[in-house]
């Protein structure tokens, strides 16, 4: 595993996910609930920052790795898994909304495991529409995680329209994959 910028910040990534998680479960004594709403969306946005920026330095300075094309994708589902979750918990979102998501990200990994097993590894590669979902996505956990408005602005409500238009670009970008994936063996076959 090679220590470079880009993997420490992948580690923190996964670092700041039970952080995200517990704020919302020490007792109210040591934190209340707006405080609780505040910390877990801070630790939610750095995090999604480091997801940005783990990949550009990577690029930007040439060290990318076997290990960290491997850990990036996993950081992210957790993260993402670990705040809908805890979101449901809460009752900011629907059970379903979290099962589509989740189940998305499950499925979409194990075909690209399949792919690459198959030789077809780039016919999965992420799409435009994979982006804007991941984007509405960040956002939405992280209005439905601050939950109280915000100067005026209703976070609750458009957190919920951004996270239910994040569930049916996830699956717009599943269907797609899917068919991506189909063309790639039909040409191999």
């Amino acid at each position: 595993m090679p220590l470079n910028l880009p993997n420490l910040l992948t580690w923190l990534r996964i670092l700041l996910i039970p952080m995200v998680i517990g704020v919302f479960y020490l007792p109210a004594s040591m934190l209340s609930g707006s405080e609780a709403n505040l910390l877990a969306t801070v630790f939610f946005v750095v995090a999604a920052i480091t997801d940005w920026f783990d990949g550009y330095l990577a690029r930007k300075l040439n060290q990318t790795s076997a290990f960290g094309a491997f850990l990036d994708p996993v950081a992210d589902k957790l993260m993402v898994a670990a705040a809908l979750i805890v979101l449901v918990d809460l009752g900011r979102t629907a059970p379903v909304i979290a099962l589509i998501i989740i189940g998305r990200e499950i499925a979409i990994s194990a075909l690209r495991e399949w792919m690459a097993k198959a030789g077809k590894p780039g016919s999965v590669a992420v799409s435009f529409v994979g982006k804007f979902k991941t984007a509405f996505q960040m956002i939405a956990i992280s209005l439905l995680l601050f939950w109280e408005p915000l100067a005026g602005f209703p976070t609750q409500e458009i957190g919920h329209l951004l996270i239910n238009l994040a569930a049916l670009l996830t699956l717009i970008s599943m269907a797609y994959y899917l068919n991506m994936a189909a063309k790639a063996l039909r040409q191999q076959s």
